[in-house]
């Protein structure tokens, strides 16, 4: 796809911001994907008001300004409206027709944008699943964008994924397991907006039991600093009884309710109304999970989030602290029955609950429920024959060979004497090493490693000596395969390298000798750290070349 220079430069201007460092990475690597002859498919991860949706506006203009048609798929429709109006607003100067369909729309209007899509003369539609319903046809499509993908169900997915030939856009501050695992396993390509916008604070999030006296504190609070809240229930039921007790403890704030069995008019009025200011708390359902931007809202209370799914509690905790105050997200449980699952769910949110955390929610939410089936609409479930890690390697072998890619049969042998780990009395909580053990285990570059580290060190503090030597263990693995070294054996005496191939090229670094089929190197004295004199050593041969 090539459009128009002026056009899109006409419509790039339209953006009122600077882009982020990820964003605009993000940006460049999905027009690279379209300017390249093969269909995109493409995950773009990033926490809730990262600039996801402008990486989905300059895909559109793309594809609009060279004369094919776009999808913009949200699953809701507030969230479809909100989209609606940015597209209309950023388009209405390029000659491309922007359209909404929805559940929302009058049967004249869902007519209309039928036809408008059928001859070609929309170029943009805007909706929910609607935008694929059995009328529907499309002259020249050319994009889908799918927003916040972990709402919509497999068969809605396989729907909009159904057109053969075009390109695909995924975006999701939380992708569903199955979705990363794809990514991770190259089926599809991944973009992660980690940036923060300027003056945006962490959220402080905890869990309790249900306390009067807390929750009216958290929202006098709020009311104080002339903000608002939000309370969340998990069901349409519950909205009676909690209405009932937030009058019994603060009949003074003025409540505004929203819910899906709304009719569309007086939730539109009810949205509207709460983000203009009008009211003091919202209370919802999780249709505030998506779409919803009101600054002034900085405190939320959760009622039963044992409830919940671990990205929905992400992404509703994203509508606070979306101004310059920081926000407070309360998870209330009740009563002493919650599983262990469910209790190591709302852990993981209160434990990543620093800027940008949500890829990070998202692996922790695939380490849990597992990557499910990347070849049916099994969408999390774990292997049970065999490890998480042996049936990635697997997987990807057998992708490669099906992409005509040269498959890698063998691992490195890494012998230094040392295994290393995150010892307990560094990282108490046995789970958070778990997941970082995982982490570790996934990672595929020197780069990707160095951000684990400095992570690491972030979080926990300087490194103890065994943890420090488990990353130099996953940093001579990732040396190795880089070399195409078989196996590296380090002592005090020597650092001994294997080719993985007799005909590998000789290796040029000083000190190195080759004996018996392997390079060996030496010092007058011995290594103290022989893990980390073969890192050293391996190090320098790569900057050699």
């Amino acid at each position: 796809m090539e459009p128009d220079g002026a056009a899109y430069e006409r419509f790039v201007a339209g953006f009122p911001y600077s882009e982020t460092a990820d964003q605009a990475r993000a940006i460049r690597e999905v027009r690279d994907d379209l300017a390249a002859g093969k269909p995109m498919e493409r995950l773009v991860v990033g926490d809730v008001g990262y600039g996801k949706t402008e990486v989905a506006l300059r895909a559109a203009a793309i594809a609009a300004l060279s004369g094919y048609q776009v999808i913009v798929a949200a699953p809701t429709t507030v969230l479809a409206r909100q989209h609606l109006e940015e597209f209309t607003r950023r388009f209405s100067d390029t000659g491309v027709k922007v359209a909404g369909l929805s559940r929302l729309s009058s049967a004249g209007e869902r007519k209309k944008v039928q036809t408008g899509l059928a001859d070609g003369s929309i170029g943009v539609v805007v909706g929910t699943a609607a935008v694929v319903g059995k009328a529907i046809s499309y002259a020249k499509l050319g994009l889908v964008v799918i927003d916040e993908e972990q709402r919509f169900g497999a068969a809605d997915k396989a729907k909009l994924r159904g057109h053969k030939g075009i390109h695909l856009l995924v975006m999701s501050a939380t992708p569903i397991p199955r979705t990363l695992h794809r990514a991770m396993i190259g089926l599809q390509q991944v973009s992660v907006i980690a940036t923060p916008p300027a003056r945006r604070q962490p959220i402080r999030t905890t869990v309790s039991e249900v306390d009067d006296t807390a929750i009216r504190l958290a929202l006098r609070r709020e009311k104080a600093r002339r903000g608002q809240s939000f309370v969340v229930v998990p069901r349409i039921a519950d909205l009676a009884d909690m209405r009932t007790m937030l009058e019994r403890l603060v009949p003074d704030l003025t409540l505004i309710e929203a819910h899906g069995k709304m009719p569309g008019a007086a939730l539109d009025e009810a949205m509207i109304d709460f983000s203009g200011g009008k009211g003091d708390i919202l209370l919802a359902t999780n249709i505030i999970e998506t779409g919803l931007d009101v600054p002034r809202a900085n405190t939320m209370i959760i009622w039963r989030s044992d409830r919940f799914g671990l990205a929905q509690l992400h992404q509703l905790r994203g509508r606070v602290g979306r101004g310059r105050r920081r926000g407070q997200v309360i998870l209330a449980t009740e009563g002493d029955e919650i599983g262990e699952a469910t209790e190591k769910r709302l852990r993981t949110l209160a434990t990543f609950d620093q800027l940008g955390s949500g890829f990070a929610i998202a692996g922790a939410d695939l380490d849990q429920r597992g990557g499910g089936d990347v070849l049916s609409n099994a969408q999390s479930g774990h292997m049970k024959l065999i490890g998480v890690e042996l049936y990635q390697h697997l997987l990807e072998g057998a992708l490669r060979s099906a992409q005509g890619e040269e498959q890698r049969q063998w691992q490195p042998d890494i012998r230094t004497g040392e295994v290393g780990g995150f010892p307990p009395e560094w990282i108490p909580e046995e789970e958070v090493r778990l997941n970082l053990y995982v982490r570790l285990a996934r990672l595929r570059d020197r780069t990707e490693l160095e951000a684990f580290e400095d992570e690491l060190l972030d979080r926990f503090g300087p490194l103890p000596e065994p943890a420090s030597a488990l990353v130099d263990r996953a940093r001579l693995t990732m040396l190795a395969f880089e070399m195409d070294i078989r196996a590296i054996n380090a002592g005090p005496a020597a650092i001994a390298l294997t080719p993985a191939d007799e005909k590998s090229p000789a290796f040029h670094a000083e000190g190195l000798v080759l004996s018996d089929g392997r390079w060996l190197a030496k010092d007058d004295a011995p290594y103290a750290n022989p893990t980390k004199a073969a890192v050293t050593v391996l190090e320098a041969l790569a900057e050699s070349g």
